[in-house]
């Protein structure tokens, strides 16, 4: 794992610790963020909003999610297979 994923991972695993789980969908996400949709994501050289990360991953998500972890675990995920990670 490179320092980028895991500076990105604790990023998420914090921001998405609160959500109130099970999460149906996208929205459902929005009031765990502490800026709302606004709230970004920086490590290392690269920088996602949670609307970019939305759009982005929106083809790799599988809601609903039972925990923070397989939710974190599938943004990675899709963020790789974008290459964009």
């Amino acid at each position: 794992m490179s320092d980028t994923e895991a500076e990105l991972r604790e990023q998420l695993m914090d921001a998405f610790a609160d959500a109130d789980y099970p999460v149906e969908n996208q929205m459902g996400l929005v009031p765990a963020l502490p800026n709302g949709p606004a709230t970004s994501f920086e490590a290392g050289d690269k920088t996602f909003s949670a609307m970019e990360l939305a759009t982005k991953l929106s083809g790799h998500a599988e809601f609903p999610y039972d925990d923070v972890d397989s939710l974190v675990d599938d943004i990675i995920a899709g963020l790789k297979a974008e290459d964009d990670l």
